[in-house]
């Protein structure tokens, strides 16, 4: 289903308008979910980060054995292209994608000559600084690098997280709070996460368990840049109960403030109100 009510799709060498089908009943990817995607910004006439979206998107496909058929330059330019169908100050969620569509020798395996790229547009608007998420805990955990394909942004990574949310939502949460295999706590199920504690921060150690988000790297630069004090270590359930703070980072919405994890309620804080505004100070200076 089409998230927005606008859509431009580049897809075989043309932009068509619509939810354009872009899948074949027996391509690869359609039956056997070879499907890698990256999703990127634009608000307030900018595109932050487009470059490093478009770069993880090749290396998600080459992470499941894809060729890539786009340079970023060739996606940059494209993204660009296709923005120039909407209002320059829409907000817009850059969606490019690859799958294959004929199998390898193995049949399960995709052939890496037959992969297929489109770029979809879709107006998706941007939440306000008023937005908060509620985190409840899951039972489900991430994988390992040994166990799924944790080293991209694979589609088929998200029916996981979507019984992490149906959980939490039926016990009235927005979110899941999710920990890796050992039970340290490893992001959300659709964000990074971080917390404060007496006016520095602390996010979860890149562990191979889940996504180093560009947006979470670029939170945490800004951090450095202006003075706060920033961590990457290994963060327990209870380094989360004990929090100050604590807000998630992604593409979606860059910076939300969490105001209730399990049966505490915190405020909006300072720090993640100070990271947004840094965000989009930064943001518009490009």
């Amino acid at each position: 289903m089409a998230v927005g009510k606008t859509i431009w799709t580049w897809f075989e060498g043309t932009w068509v308008n619509g939810n354009t089908p872009i899948m074949r009943a027996a391509d690869h990817g359609t039956w056997l979910g070879t499907l890698v995607f990256d999703g990127a910004r634009q608000f307030d006439g900018t595109c932050p980060d487009l470059d490093r979206h478009c770069q993880r998107v090749n290396d998600s496909a080459i992470a499941l054995d894809m060729n890539p058929t786009m340079t970023v330059e060739q996606m940059t330019q494209l993204a660009l292209e296709g923005l120039a169908n909407f209002p320059a100050d829409e907000a817009v969620y850059i969606r490019p994608m690859y799958w294959t569509t004929e199998s390898g020798p193995s049949v399960v395996g995709g052939d890496p000559e037959s992969t297929a790229f489109c770029l979809c547009l879709e107006n998706v608007p941007m939440p306000g600084s008023d937005v908060s998420m509620t985190l409840g805990p899951t039972k489900f955990h991430r994988p390992t690098i040994a166990t799924a394909l944790v080293n991209a942004k694979a589609a088929c990574l998200y029916p996981h997280n979507a019984r992490m949310l149906r959980e939490v939502n039926a016990n009235g949460f927005k979110n899941a709070i999710v920990c890796d295999a050992l039970g340290n706590v490893a992001e959300t199920a659709t964000s990074n996460i971080m917390m404060v504690k007496d006016g520095e921060v602390f996010s979860p150690a890149p562990n191979g368990t889940f996504l180093n988000g560009i947006t979470k790297q670029r939170v945490s630069s800004l951090l450095d840049q202006n003075g706060v004090t920033y961590h990457e270590k290994t963060l327990s359930m209870d380094d989360f109960r004990q929090a100050d703070e604590i807000f998630t980072t992604g593409n979606i919405a860059k910076v939300t403030p969490v105001t209730q994890l399990e049966d505490r309620t915190l405020q909006p804080g300072p720090i993640a109100r100070r990271c947004r505004e840094m965000y989009w100070d930064w943001a518009k200076s490009l």
